[in-house]
């Protein structure tokens, strides 16, 4: 486990969230001190606090221990919340437009 690379995505999602390590700390019940550490790389950090970071960050803890899982989370999240709010009539539509992106994009996409 890279603590140093664990604690510079959690101080990324603080920073996006506009949270000072005080306020992120106080939420998770934890000194400013342990979680300037946590951030640094300086200390391991027990599951219950990692658990509670991720809570407190409103992030999923995969966002916070991989790098290249968090955008697609990320996405993947709001596109659930989007489809959760939409009514049946909605989702058919919403199916229909995702099926003929895709096709449209595997047909004249090259990555």
């Amino acid at each position: 486990m890279d603590y140093y690379k664990l604690g510079q995505r959690i101080r990324k999602y603080r920073r996006a969230q506009k949270l000072s390590q005080e306020h992120l700390a106080e939420a998770v019940g934890i000194s400013v001190t342990h979680m300037s550490h946590i951030e640094t790389g300086n200390t391991k950090l027990s599951l219950a606090v990692f658990v509670s970071i991720a809570e407190a960050l409103q992030v999923q803890t995969d966002e916070l221990l991989y790098d290249h899982r968090a955008p697609r989370t990320i996405t993947t999240n709001e596109i659930v919340k989007t489809l959760e709010e939409s009514t049946p009539q909605q989702l058919r539509i919403l199916e229909e437009i995702i099926k003929a992106t895709k096709t449209a994009l595997e047909k004249h996409w090259e990555p």
